[in-house]
């Protein structure tokens, strides 16, 4: 395993330590506090903590080398952790949005301890945040990126859920419950923004405009036609395959530079790491 890998693991780690740390504070205050507002933000934060272990799972197995069975490698197993996170949270929003319409009204309380906690899960869940996305930049890790995220939206939710609480508990219940609607409409949001990241992906969606690649290709002296090019995403890396067209009577070892070119061409201008390029006599 690459040492680009073992830190993305390592971090996973420590921020599932952390999770299941926040997870148990809130817990804490919900049960002490009755906020279905706090209990709704302790769930969304189990999914937080199960991202974590699936994550720490997908990762392992999507650097195993290619095989007979997967030729292009492994690397779609952290896309499909991505988009099985986000069918995780779209699930919970839509429990939480039920539990918040149907619940009835209860009474909040508060003691000083209760907000102390609180704010105390808030301030950790933005430093982990801006600690994951750093890395997540320096690691060019899509897993990373979209836990940064997902945890700093824990942070939006967290002060929302708070500033409920706080009017709940000065003769405003209902609040809470209007609260608990709208953690479940930020994680469905957060859900809805993960899937648009992951299902282009997933459906082989273009990497690169065909017509930007055909452009830069044509430019490559010797080719004469670009008759088929084709991009797609592996993981978080860009594969093309392309077939060009060369000049009948070009000797077998001209045509092979020329597909050279194009490699060092999509390379160093596209920054594809899976190329396949096929020559063919211009007709």
């Amino acid at each position: 395993m690459a040492e680009k890998e073992r830190q993305v693991l390592r971090i996973i780690l420590l921020e599932g330590a952390a999770n299941l740390c926040v997870l148990a504070m809130k817990l804490v205050v919900g049960f002490a506090t009755g906020s279905m507002a706090i209990f709704a933000d302790a769930l969304h934060s189990l999914t937080d903590v199960a991202n974590n272990v699936i994550a720490w799972i997908v990762i392992r197995a999507s650097n195993q080398p290619a095989d007979r069975e997967h030729p292009y490698g492994h690397r779609k197993f952290e896309v499909v952790a991505v988009f099985v996170l986000a069918t995780l949270l779209a699930t919970v929003a839509v429990e939480l949005g039920i539990r918040a319409v149907t619940q009835e009204t209860q009474n909040v309380t508060m003691s000083g301890w209760n907000l102390y906690v609180m704010l105390i899960v808030l301030v950790v869940n933005f430093l982990l945040s801006t600690w994951q996305r750093g890395w997540a930049k320096r690691l060019h890790s899509q897993i990373l990126l979209a836990d940064a995220s997902h945890t700093f939206a824990d942070v939006l939710i967290t002060s929302v859920v708070i500033a409920g609480w706080l009017l709940s508990v000065r003769g405003y219940p209902w609040l809470d419950t209007v609260c608990a609607l709208g953690v479940s409409i930020m994680i469905m949001y957060l859900a809805f923004g993960l899937f648009r990241n992951v299902i282009p992906v997933l459906v082989d969606e273009i990497a690169i405009e065909p017509e930007r690649l055909t452009e830069a290709i044509m430019q490559v002296p010797g080719v004469i036609d670009v008759p088929r090019v084709r991009s797609r995403w592996i993981g978080t890396e860009r594969a093309v395959d392309v077939i060009v067209t060369v000049a009948p009577t070009l000797p077998t070892v001209k045509s092979h530079e020329i597909a050279d070119g194009v490699e060092r061409l999509l390379e160093q201008e596209f920054d594809v790491a899976d190329i396949s390029v096929h020559v063919e006599p211009h007709a």
